[in-house]
């Protein structure tokens, strides 16, 4: 018998799942005796579990073992965008201002936020980005230099510190909020609105790992639609 893959292993997974050899609340087999059913690794059985988990479909707890879920959701993942790329993809020209570039002792909350040490060195930066000449997001950005290293050489008015971490830092997870705000005042300067005009905004914190990356909210002007798949 050939070694199982873990894509193989994943799909009779599923199967046993919905045709309801393994119902939901059931506790599965452990990695062991998975490991020796389909004739692979250990390793091999826990990537295929570990990945079906992160969907939602299976619950995995120490000590407990593996179950399948009793309300089974379905999770969107959502990648991170390269704003250029975002922005050319619509038929219009991308260019971006560096507006403001410094290194800062991260403020208390920052730092409680990001899981970093008290007055640990941040790089602080503000971009806007445009389509067409015109305001299009405006960015305000901290990002942890241990983490992304190389980003103090990095020539971020020549490629956006979105652009450069996307391309050069692995990302493992992160947090994600959306919501609608008024404009605040280096915002509605920015996006040449007024104060107070209802933006779209992102909220980011994303990981490599034990460490925290990038802080970031991104503010999109009036009419931006956002447009996912799940």
């Amino acid at each position: 018998m050939s070694r199982a893959s873990y894509q193989d292993i994943q799909a009779e997974v599923r199967r046993r799942i919905q045709t309801r050899v393994w119902k939901p609340g059931d506790t599965i087999p452990t990695e062991v005796d998975l490991a020796k059913e389909f004739n692979c690794a250990r390793a091999t059985i826990n990537r295929a579990l570990r990945e079906l988990a992160e969907t939602g479909l299976l619950e995995r707890r120490r000590k407990s073992g593996t179950r399948v879920s009793l309300n089974p959701m379905r999770k969107a993942t959502l990648d991170i965008p390269i704003t250029r790329l975002e922005i050319e993809g619509r038929g219009q020209t991308y260019r971006h201002k560096l507006l403001e570039s410094q290194q800062v002792s991260a403020p208390d909350a920052l730092s409680a936020e990001m899981n970093l040490g008290r007055s640990q060195m941040l790089v602080h930066l503000k971009t806007l980005h445009m389509a067409d000449g015109r305001p299009f997001m405006y960015e305000d950005r901290w990002i942890n230099p241990k983490a992304a290293r190389g980003i103090l050489r990095a020539k971020l008015a020549e490629v956006s510190a979105n652009e450069w971490l996307v391309q050069n830092v692995p990302i493992s997870h992160g947090d994600i909020a959306f919501q609608a705000l008024g404009a605040d005042t280096d915002q509605a300067a920015a996006l040449g609105v007024t104060v107070g005009t209802a933006l779209f905004i992102i909220d980011r914190l994303t990981w490599m790992g034990t460490q925290t990356v990038t802080k970031v909210r991104l503010a999109y002007g009036p009419g931006y639609r956002m447009v996912t798949q799940i």
